[in-house]
């Protein structure tokens, strides 16, 4: 078992306008979360976010701290998200075990020292995590399917009819500033987060899944005004600064995660642009 982790650091929207190709992805794109016994983090400069993926093996995997956090076990100052891309599994957080299923979340407050995940039979599940800074404890809770609060937005008409379950929100969960949940686009829809918006007073990261094999994604990023692509595969994440739009099309259908912190705990602050403001 090992915990892996990079740092990626806070990028000025002017030097972004110069970026090619390859300079985009080293930024901004995670694209290895998921190795077998393994926990990946990328401890971002944005808001001090986290973004990692754990896919237990035999063994169960505890979250250690990493040297970044300067803290003497990982959620001594932080919260913590979690969402289950994979087979059935269990999050332990002190002496409780949760049983997370597929597309179910758990919140766990700062403070929990003991935090591990494990397989649950001969399934493999993948858990995807985000975390931030934490002010405060909260009670660690789950949140299944059913307990999200969910949101029907756009038409079949403007490709993007899509489903939006919030998860970690403050209608469900008392969170410092962590915010997750997940979005399903309907078969013959392609477009997520149309129109696209900025919201300046947090930042935000995507993790898309359930894209079908032989099929891609373009992510889009940058200013409104300035915007750039990236082309994305299935169980991979984007980073989406504070000053970036972040939406995307696919080839296909397709489900993605984002999670986001920052100034405030208001999904609706945001700024938004039409389709043809874009450039």
């Amino acid at each position: 078992m090992a915990t892996n982790y990079s740092v990626r650091y806070a990028v000025h929207p002017n030097d972004f306008t110069s970026y090619g190709t390859q300079k985009l992805r080293d930024e901004f794109l995670l694209d290895v979360l998921f190795t077998s016994g393994d926990i990946n983090l990328v401890y971002t400069h944005y808001d001090r976010y986290i973004v990692g993926g754990v896919m237990p093996s035999s063994s169960p995997i505890k979250l250690d701290t990493i040297d970044p956090l300067k803290a003497d076990y990982f959620l001594e100052r932080r919260e913590l998200g979690v969402i289950n891309v994979g087979d059935p599994g269990i999050v332990k957080v002190g002496d409780t075990e949760y049983e997370i299923g597929y597309k179910e979340a758990i919140y766990v407050g700062r403070g929990e020292e003991e935090v591990s995940f494990h397989k649950n039979g001969i399934g493999q599940p993948l858990f995807y995590i985000n975390s931030a800074p934490a002010h405060h404890a909260y009670p660690s809770k789950k949140v299944s399917q059913e307990d999200a609060e969910i949101v029907e937005l756009g038409s079949l008409e403007t490709s993007n009819h899509r489903i939006i379950r919030k998860l970690i929100v403050n209608s469900i969960v008392e969170s410092c500033q962590l915010q997750m949940g997940m979005t399903s686009l309907k078969p013959g829809s392609v477009w997520n987060t149309m129109p696209a918006h900025v919201h300046d007073r947090r930042m935000e990261a995507y993790f898309y899944f359930e894209i079908p094999k032989g099929q891609t994604l373009s992510h889009f990023l940058g200013q409104p005004q300035e915007t750039r692509h990236i082309w994305m595969q299935n169980n991979e994440a984007v980073l989406s600064p504070p000053w970036s739009i972040h939406c995307g099309a696919g080839t296909s259908s397709y489900t993605f995660i984002w999670g986001m912190a920052g100034e405030n705990l208001d999904y609706g602050d945001m700024d938004g642009f039409s389709p043809n403001e874009l450039r």
